[in-house]
Parts: C-alpha cells; sequence; structure tokens
C-alpha cells in the first residue's frame, strides 16, 4: 500500500486518533453532501433515506434530513432541488421522491394497480428531462423491461423489453440511448436464483425514443453477471469508456475467487481488461476515478480498488476497511477522486488530497448505493 492507503487502513482498524488534519488548499470544496440510504445496527432496524453532510475542516459527518422508507431501498437519484427519488430494492413494489428538505413529495406503489412488472433498482432521467427509464420484471414471464415513465409524476408511459432477463442498472449514452445490464439470473418472483446454467447475461443499447434494440453485447463467460455501471472519460486520450461490475456465479467455489470483477466497453468493444480481482468475485459497486478509470468496491472482501487504462492489466487497493460497498464520484482539488461508503464511517480517497475517514453521526449500516449531492 502507498502512504493513502495506509492512511484509510489504519483509521479503519480503529485508530480514529490517527484521522489526518484536512487542508485541500483555498480551491478544495471544504464539504460534500452525499444522498445515501441507511437502517440502524440491526437487520430488522428502520430504513431512511436522505442528505449526509461531510465536513472535512470540522472532520464531522453529519445528517442533513433523513426520510422513512417502506422497505430496503436501492438506487437513489439525485433531484435538482437536493431532494432524492429512491427505489425499492429488487423486486422493487415503489418509488418515493423527496424535496432537498427530506420532505416527502411524491410515493408510487406498483401493486396498488395490479401492475405485474418489479422494480430492479435503478433508474435514469432522460436526456431532455422529460422521462424516468427504470429496470423491471414482468413477474409472470421473468421477461426484462425498461419502464418509461413521466419525470414528475412517474406515471408509466411504455415498456420496453431489455432483449434479455434480470435487468440491473441501466444509463445513458453519449447520444442518450439507454444502456442496460442485463444481469442474466433466472429468479423466482421472490428475488430467489434458480438454474444458473441457464444465465444469459449481455449489455444492450436501446433507441431512447422507441425502445428499440441498437447493440447487444455479451461476454465469453455467461456466469459473469454484469450488474453496474459507470461512465469515464480520460484527459489522456479522450476515449469514454463504461465501466461493469461483475458478480460471479459459478458453481464451483474455486471458479468464483478467481473470477474477474470487471469488464470495459470502449467503442463497440466489450472486454474484460485484467483477471486481477478481489479474491471473491463479486463487485457490489462501481464509480468513476483517476484518468478515464474506475473504482470497484467488494463488500465481502473489504476492499476498493482502482484500475485505470494507462495499466490496464492490475487493479490498485485505494482501501481495505470491512464493508467497504457504497462509492461516488468525489472531484476534491482536481478530480479523480472517490468516496467509500464502509462499516465504521465515510472514506475519501483521491490520488493527491490527503485520505480521511469520518465515522457515522449515529449507529448505521449503509446501503449499497450512494449519490453525490454536491460539494462546496
Amino acid at each position: 500500500m502507498n502512504r493513502r492507503q495506509l492512511l484509510l487502513g489504519l483509521a479503519a482498524s480503529g485508530a480514529a486518533a490517527f484521522l489526518p488534519r484536512l487542508a485541500l488548499g483555498a480551491a478544495g470544496p471544504r464539504q460534500a453532501v452525499v444522498g445515501a440510504a441507511w437502517r440502524g445496527p440491526n437487520k430488522s432496524d428502520p430504513y431512511f433515506a436522505g442528505a449526509l453532510v461531510a465536513d472535512w475542516e470540522s472532520r464531522k459527518l453529519s445528517i442533513r434530513y433523513a426520510v422513512p422508507l417502506p422497505t430496503r431501498p436501492h438506487g437513489l437519484l439525485a433531484e435538482a432541488d437536493g431532494g432524492l427519488l429512491m427505489l425499492g430494492v429488487r423486486p422493487g413494489t415503489w418509488m418515493l421522491r423527496c424535496d432537498g428538505a427530506g420532505k416527502l413529495m411524491q410515493q408510487v406503489r406498483l401493486d396498488d394497480d395490479g401492475a405485474t412488472a418489479r422494480l430492479g433498482g435503478h433508474a435514469v432521467v432522460s436526456a431532455d428531462g422529460e422521462r424516468l427509464y427504470s429496470t423491471e420484471t414482468d413477474q409472470r414471464n421473468g421477461r426484462g423491461l425498461v419502464g418509461v415513465r413521466d419525470r414528475r409524476s412517474l406515471a408509466k408511459l411504455a415498456e420496453w423489453e431489455t432483449l434479455g432477463i434480470d435487468p440491473h442498472q441501466l444509463l445513458l449514452d453519449a447520444e442518450g440511448h439507454v444502456i442496460v445490464a442485463n444481469g442474466g439470473v433466472p429468479r423466482t418472483a421472490e428475488d430467489k436464483k434458480f438454474d444458473l446454467h441457464r444465465m444469459d447475461p449481455s449489455l444492450v443499447r436501446l433507441d431512447a425514443g422507441n425502445g428499440k434494440l441498437l447493440r447487444q453485447w455479451r461476454l465469453d463467460d455467461p456466469r459473469l453477471s454484469l450488474r453496474h455501471l459507470a461512465w469515464n472519460t480520460s484527459a489522456r486520450d479522450g476515449r469514454a469508456r463504461l465501466g461493469i461490475a461483475l458478480q460471479a456465479e459459478h458453481a464451483d467455489a474455486t471458479e468464483r475467487r478467481a473470477a474477474p470483477i470487471l469488464a470495459v466497453l470502449e467503442g463497440d468493444r466489450l472486454s474484460v481488461p485484467t483477471r486481477a480481482n478481489d479474491g471473491i468475485g463479486y463487485a457490489g459497486d462501481i464509480t468513476a476515478a483517476g484518468d478515464g478509470g474506475f473504482v470497484t468496491s467488494s463488500n465481502q472482501a473489504g476492499l476498493a480498488q482502482l484500475w485505470q487504462p494507462a495499466a490496464p492489466d492490475t487493479l490498485s487497493t485505494v482501501a481495505a476497511i470491512k464493508e467497504t460497498y457504497a462509492l461516488a464520484p468525489w472531484a476534491g482539488p482536481t478530480g479523480g477522486g472517490v468516496l467509500v461508503a464502509t462499516a465504521l464511517g465515510l472514506g475519501r480517497w483521491h490520488p493527491t488530497a490527503a485520505p480521511a475517514l469520518l465515522p457515522w453521526p449515529q449507529p448505521m449500516a449503509l446501503d449499497n448505493h450512494w449519490v453525490l449531492l454536491g460539494e462546496s
């Protein structure tokens, strides 16, 4: 580990007094506001979502607002006013919107109107800001869907097939078309995996106007489920790359432990750039970081690892802390950093700035994903 990695490791091991004094310079941000979801320390505790404020100078993390949730959440989208749009975890039955003060503005339940589709846990706003695209599964037959909704009312306008099963995260490409990760895992209506020998993961590009299939990609190994997505563009070569977090579903434990955890789409080519992994075969989240690269998190291994196109064969550790999971890009003084949720608190890594680990403001267990709402 280099010095920045070592500092995070020591902080995570309980040396709270070792947390560094923070100095980003006059141009650096003093605070970061993160939209997050959490529950109390016990599995039976209720879930909340809200805004957490990281104050780098005081080395404190506080809760700006917290909204009670009906069940466990998954994906979060930032709203323009500092609020959040939240979705229930797969098979999700609700969407909920709050404003920047934490006031509940809307709640939609998919099971109120007899709909057979259930949420995959992620959504993205269309390029024109008028529609919301959400991953869904038809519970009658397992077909993967993109639900097209009015951005303001959340009313469903259309359903598009994803040409696969188990769709998870989706993003827009540079042209505003929809990129969907079909996880490919057969699941029951109760979300139990079965018949994994029939897995068929794929990445699809759908026309943002009508849902027409424009392109479909597959990896050579059908037991690598494509789950989470992040875009990044390198200042070095100007190329846009899509990073895809992989989760291995091999029957053999040795194969799972050796499985890669990252795929990259560059242009029209989908590839696995490195066999380096986490020793588990499970990347839980991914975010843009470094110069055109990505950080993946592995909560089971307690690792966050950086991949960069300048060194495509390797993964370097940026944090080694228990329950490393939710990731978000953090600009810091020059860009390229990352915010990491851990068992002990919010971690910060940057290639040039001092690292930090801010303890949670109360006993809380963070959920899988979070989103940067702003910096100041």
